[in-house]
C-alpha cells in the first residue's frame, strides 16, 4: 500500500514538474505551448489587458439548470466528415458575424442571441434575417443570473421562448431594436478603441422599448421561440442537431492556455481554469486527422482566428459537449 501511495505521489510530482507555473498572456507560455507541438499554435490576443478582465469574460455558470433533454434521431442520417453552417446556409448572414461582449460576463447572452438569430434564418428558409439582440436578453433575464457577473445559457434559450428577445445589433451599429450598449475594447497597445480593464462589469437597466426611430414597437419587435432544450451530450446528437437545425450555444472551462489561441485544434496544455464561457458551435471536421467542433467566440475579430476557433471534438474536452443547449422558432 505505501509503494503504490508513494509511486502515485511521484507520478503527481512529476507531471506538476512537467507542467511547469507559467504566467498568464506572458511570452513564456506562448512559447512553451509552440515547443510542445500540440495541435495548434498559440500567440497574442490581449497585448494589453489586466488579467482581471480576461476573468470577467468568462460569465457562464456551468452545471446550472437544465432544460429537457431533447434526443434527434439520425435514422438514415449519414453524417458528413466535415460541416459548416456558413456554407450550408449561405443566405444567412448572421452565420459569419463575430460580435464582442466588451467588458462583462455577456458570453452566455451572446452565445443564444447569436445561435438564435441564426436558427430564425434558417427555419424561415432565409426569409427572416434578424440580429437578436444581446442587450435584450442580457439585461431583461432576471432568471437568468447576474447579467455582466455570469449567467446561465439554459436560461437563456428558456427565456426566449417564454418573454421573447426583440432585435439588436452590434455596439453603435444603430440596427434593430435595441443594439449593444457597452463598447468593444482595445485587446492590443495600438488602438483606436478604450482600454479594456476588469473594471465594472455593470449590467445595463432593462428598457423595454426600441431606440429612438426604429419602428415597429418593442412588444411587436419580439421573436418568440417554440422550443428550448439540452441537447444530450454525445458526439453524434450534437451533430445530429447542428445538421438539422443549425448552430447551438456550448459552454466549456476556458484554461488559461486558451487565451492565447491562434490557430489549429485547441486542447489543455497549459495553465489553470480561468472561468465557465460560452460561444456557439457551428460546425465540425478533422484538421490532420484530429477531430474538432467549429466555434465562434465573442471576443472581436482581433482573437483566435478571426474571431473562431477549433476544439477537439468526441472526448467532452473541457467539458465542451456537456452543456449544449438549443430551440426552435416559432
Amino acid at each position: 500500500m505505501w509503494r503504490t501511495a508513494f509511486l502515485l505521489l511521484a507520478a503527481s510530482l512529476s507531471l506538476s514538474l512537467a507542467r511547469p507555473h507559467l504566467h498568464a498572456l506572458s511570452n513564456e507560455m506562448v512559447d512553451y505551448i509552440n515547443k510542445m507541438n500540440t495541435t495548434w499554435k498559440a500567440g497574442h490576443n490581449f497585448n494589453n489587458v489586466d488579467y482581471s478582465y480576461v476573468q470577467s469574460l468568462c460569465g457562464t455558470m456551468l452545471k446550472g439548470p437544465k432544460l429537457p433533454v431533447m434526443v434527434q434521431y439520425a435514422g438514415d442520417v449519414k453524417l458528413p466528415k466535415e460541416f459548416d453552417s456558413r456554407v450550408q446556409w449561405p443566405n444567412c448572414p448572421t452565420l459569419r458575424e463575430i460580435r464582442d461582449q466588451g467588458s462583462c460576463g455577456s458570453c452566455w447572452a451572446f452565445g443564444a442571441a447569436e445561435a438564435i438569430s441564426d436558427r430564425v434564418c434558417i427555419h424561415s428558409n432565409g426569409k427572416v434575417n434578424v440580429e437578436i439582440s444581446s442587450e435584450d436578453l442580457l439585461t431583461c433575464c432576471k432568471s437568468c443570473g447576474m447579467g455582466c457577473n455570469g449567467g446561465y445559457p439554459s436560461s437563456a434559450w428558456e427565456f426566449w421562448t417564454t418573454e421573447g428577445l426583440v432585435s439588436g445589433g452590434l455596439y453603435d451599429s444603430h440596427i434593430g431594436c435595441r443594439p449593444y450598449t457597452i463598447a468593444p475594447c482595445e485587446h492590443h497597445v495600438n488602438g483606436s478603441r478604450p482600454p479594456c480593464t476588469g473594471e465594472g462589469g455593470e449590467t445595463p437597466e432593462c428598457i423595454n422599448k426600441c431606440e429612438t426611430g426604429y419602428t415597429p414597437s418593442y412588444k411587436q419587435d419580439k421573436h418568440y421561440g417554440r422550443t428550448s432544450y439540452t441537447v444530450e451530450a454525445d458526439e453524434q446528437q450534437i451533430q445530429n442537431e447542428i445538421y438539422k437545425n443549425g448552430p447551438v450555444e456550448g459552454a466549456f472551462i476556458v484554461f488559461e492556455d486558451f487565451l492565447l489561441y491562434k490557430s489549429g485544434v485547441y486542447q489543455h496544455v497549459s495553465g489553470s481554469a480561468v472561468g465557465g464561457h460560452a460561444i456557439k458551435i457551428l460546425g465540425w471536421g478533422e484538421e490532420n486527422g484530429v477531430p474538432y467542433w467549429l466555434c465562434a467566440n465573442s471576443w472581436n475579430t482581433d482573437w483566435g482566428d478571426n474571431g473562431y476557433f477549433k476544439i477537439l471534438r468526441g472526448s467532452d474536452h473541457c467539458n465542451i459537449e456537456s452543456e449544449i443547449v438549443a430551440g426552435i422558432p416559432k
